[in-house]
């Protein structure tokens, strides 16, 4: 049984009543497939699991599922997203840090794609910014091979940088090169349904699909504290 297209079916989930983390996990496992993380909700009562790709919330009996963005009345901070956000694997992305660093972006891009092009000179001038870039070569074979010259390079934000900027030739694929990475990447950009780059991720975990200029990301910083 997939979460996605059985949302309706999983509005109710009856399975036997229980306690604890491990017998959450295992019950759920049971039905909906293996969870990859779980952790209490700041609800009483209410667990966070992910499982199937898919972020979801179950009560401590696990009798029921609730699908969609858990949200703090009293700030508006959507729980859910956050957490994913603090979830990334930053050490597959490359980094760049300007200024101080203190406010965190984190893209995914294709070193074929146009906007994100226009998004790389966006980002030069951002000042005290820590960019996370997750390579995410969907625009085909020619990407992906210049997202492993990237990866393959010694410095690869060095790398990115000089082609995103200024079409610097990239580096020589040495003949061993792990790009496990890459794959990871890839997997990480169908699990949060990413289908065009560039995507954009700021820390309080909202997501903007597309290109959008320097100023509009300083407004998002400013409104979010980073």
């Amino acid at each position: 049984m997939k979460l996605p297209l059985l949302a309706a079916a999983l509005a109710c989930v009856s399975i036997v009543a229980i306690a604890d983390e491990a017998d959450v996990k295992k019950a759920v496992e049971a039905k909906l497939g293996k969870v990859e993380k779980i952790t209490r909700a700041p609800i009483a009562g209410i667990w966070e699991v992910t499982a199937n790709n898919q972020t979801f919330y179950t009560d401590d009996k696990a009798v029921y599922v609730l699908l969609g963005s858990l949200l703090e009345t009293k700030t508006g901070k959507n729980v859910t997203a956050e957490r994913q956000f603090n979830a990334l694997p930053l050490d597959l992305a490359l980094k760049q840090v300007r200024g101080s660093g203190k406010n965190i972006l984190v893209t995914f891009e294709d070193p074929n794609c146009g906007y994100c092009k226009k998004l790389a000179k966006e980002i030069q001038a951002l000042k005290d910014v820590t960019v996370y870039t997750f390579l995410l070569p969907v625009l085909g074979d020619d990407s992906y091979e210049k997202s492993k010259a990237i990866w393959c390079a010694p410095d690869r934000s060095k790398a990115w940088t000089d082609w995103m900027n200024h079409g610097k030739v990239l580096p020589a694929i040495p003949a061993k090169c792990d790009t496990a990475g890459l794959d990871k990447s890839a997997q990480l950009g169908a699990r949060l349904r990413i289908n065009g780059t560039p995507s954009i991720f700021f820390a309080n975990g909202e997501r903007v699909p597309g290109y959008i200029p320097a100023s509009e990301i300083e407004k998002h910083f400013a409104a979010t504290g980073g």
